[in-house]
């Protein structure tokens, strides 16, 4: 599976800082000290439908994680994978009468535009499920054969209990962890099943279901969980610095990931840094494809938004916050990008220099962009008011703009 282009990403004079970053299993600010090249792994969409605010701004914060290691000088390696089989996308593909291969490859699609138009910097390798799977069978066999995994009915479990650091990303208690569970596609009532909690490894075919060769698994197909564990393991190994992905993915996702990895690596942990980004809202609930209430960045852009605006719009709030989505914010983040864009015209203006010290500083303090976006409101205030004799300070803006916030002024 092929990624998106890649924006050019301008040189600054002088270098960013090391990152300082909430790590959602330690609970507290963690300093990444990543070697020459970092290493980075997002959860990327289940395709089955269009990209919307919600996943606009989980993308956007891990988008920023890579902006703030190039600029120290570092090269990235980041992996993204798309859950291109699930019961929700063969669920949507039913409903609507369409093939589920075809449903999956039009919304990856419009994915990848929308990740083009917002200027995210796009992933060295972006790897579907299906063309992981004979990467993902020999994993399972593993863990059955480690005494990790056992049979129910043919389909295969992983034993939680099998891994003496489970728990260790999330916190949660065991009824947190089973609510949760049912809310997010697991199946903690199923009978039969060692521990409530344990998550589905290989799920044996079903009638009118796709599925594939599992070798001495039979023929089925992989479980979520261990989908990115295989793809992670074969690109990224063990200890790489950041586990990305929305806040309701820390359980099950991230836990059952890492207790996976670890499990079959015998090392801990699977990752540096456990990163969540917040959730997006409107009218007062969290923006979901299972709720209906979205907003489409492929709508915005056909109606006629500047996607650099979208990108201030999310800019606006801190990738950790649960936010809400209005019109109110766009129409703001639409007048400030005129704002910028003017002040950069001009021939001259103030010394540049401090400010881009001040959003790199912004960034590396856990990615602070309300902060950022501050220091550059009062540059372009300065530039209003009083302008300046710099004639290099305007681009000198505009490439700080364009490299450390993705926004093209």
């Amino acid at each position: 599976m092929h990624a998106w282009p890649a924006s050019e990403v301008p040189a600054l004079p002088g270098q960013g800082r090391d990152l300082r970053i909430h790590d959602t299993a330690s609970g507290g600010r963690v300093t990444l000290t990543p070697g020459p090249v970092a290493r980075i792994y997002v959860c990327g969409i289940t395709p089955y439908d269009a990209t919307h605010m919600g996943h606009a701004a989980t993308y956007n914060a891990f988008d920023l994680v890579q902006r703030v290691w190039l600029d120290t000088k570092r090269q990235v390696h980041y992996v993204q994978n798309v859950t291109d089989v699930d019961d929700p996308l063969l669920e949507r593909a039913q409903r609507d009468g369409v093939d589920w291969v075809k449903l999956a490859e039009q919304e990856t699609a419009l994915f990848r535009e929308d990740m083009t138009a917002l200027r995210m910097l796009p992933p060295k390798h972006y790897i579907g499920a299906v063309e992981a799977i004979p990467g993902i069978v020999p994993l399972v066999e593993r863990l059955r054969d480690l005494g990790a995994a056992y049979e129910l009915e043919g389909d295969i479990y992983f034993s939680v209990e099998s891994d003496p650091h489970f728990g260790q990303v999330s916190h949660l208690d065991a009824a947190a962890m089973r609510l949760l569970s049912t809310e997010r596609g697991g199946d903690p009532d199923r009978p039969g099943k060692k521990n409530p909690l344990d998550p589905l490894l290989w799920l044996a075919a079903r009638d009118g279901e796709p599925s594939w060769d599992g070798g001495s698994l039979g023929r089925g197909r992989p479980g979520w969980h261990i989908e990115c564990v295989a793809i992670a393991l074969d690109h990224l190994g063990m200890g790489f610095d950041v586990q990305g992905g929305g806040s309701d993915l820390a359980f099950p996702h991230h836990e059952m990931g890492a207790s996976h990895a670890q499990v079959l690596t015998g090392e801990f942990p699977m990752a540096k840094a456990y990163v969540h980004a917040g959730m997006v809202a409107l009218d007062g609930e969290k923006m979901s494809k299972s709720k209906g209430n979205l907003v489409f960045v492929s709508q915005l852009r056909r109606d006629g938004v500047d996607p650099a605006a979208i990108r201030l719009a999310l800019h606006a709030h801190h990738y950790r916050s649960d936010w809400e989505w209005t019109d109110q914010g766009l129409q703001e983040a639409v007048a400030r990008l005129g704002r910028w864009r003017a002040a950069v015209s001009r021939p001259d203006g103030p010394a540049a220099d401090a400010l881009i010290e001040q959003i790199r500083e912004a960034l590396a303090d856990d990615l602070d962009t309300p902060t950022a976006l501050a220091a550059v409101d009062r540059w372009v205030a300065l530039q209003e008011e009083q302008g300046g004799t710099d004639t290099g300070a305007p681009g000198l803006v505009s490439r700080a703009v364009d490299a450390l916030l993705g926004v093209a002024l």
